[in-house]
């Protein structure tokens, strides 16, 4: 059995193939990474994202504040890196297992409840929107899973999948951490700040990308030999 064999079916991502990545991969391999070890590192970002925008609220003063969404946003990218690189170390070094789909799989779902959850309870958040996005990350897994599961390749489609998730997330933590406060002031709307709006905009395109994906995995499991 090789590498490929055990290395879970992985997200298609063009960052994979650019040189410096490639260079990255190397250097950790080379210094024996473990790739295990590095979800495992993206998940402790993941959590600490979800803390330092849950933190936004309690930290004193608008620098701490601003300071916390920047960490925020620092953090989302790191474990997005994390998540690339385990598996390009796995390839690299020979190093993947059978566990590797539970170690690429089951930290993800801990960051991204973290994220939401945290940015929910955070300055301007809604906790029950944090919770909402949350369940629809892991339900938006569950329904690719379940392709697989039924036969047909995973399906990674959005427009709210995981790297746009992180994306707009870490978009919003910029804003927050940079913006004049009167503009922040400017979108609260119905009591609502930027950072609720977001969640809402996260929640209505995890509905959407729920429903692509089942459609899409409809079809293909119509197409499959009787």
């Amino acid at each position: 059995m090789s590498v490929h064999d055990l290395e879970p079916e992985r997200r298609p991502l063009a960052s994979r193939d650019r040189a410096a990545s490639k260079a990255i991969a190397h250097w950790l391999a080379a210094h024996g990474a473990s790739p295990n070890a590095i979800s495992m590192g993206g998940m402790v970002a993941g959590l600490a994202a979800g803390a330092a925008l849950a933190a936004t609220v309690v930290v004193p003063g608008p620098v701490l504040c601003r300071l916390c969404f920047a960490a925020a946003a620092v953090l989302i990218q790191l474990r997005l890196l994390a998540n690339m690189f385990d598996g390009m170390v796995a390839i690299e070094t020979g190093k993947a297992s059978p566990t590797g789909a539970l170690y690429n799989e089951v930290p993800d779902r801990v960051s991204d409840a973290a994220m939401f959850i945290g940015a929910g309870y955070g300055l301007g958040g809604q906790p029950s929107l944090g919770y909402i996005a949350a369940c629809l990350a892991v339900f938006l897994a569950y329904v690719r899973a379940q392709g697989k599961v039924a036969g047909t390749p995973q399906e990674f489609c959005g427009p709210m999948a995981k790297p746009q998730r992180a994306f707009v997330m870490t978009v919003l933590s910029l804003y927050c951490a940079v913006a004049p406060a009167a503009w922040q002031a400017d979108l609260l709307v119905c009591g609502w700040s930027a950072v609720a709006w977001v969640l809402m905009l996260v929640i209505v395109g995890e509905l959407w990308t729920a429903g692509r994906r089942l459609r899409r995995i409809a079809r293909r499991l119509r197409e499959l030999p009787a």
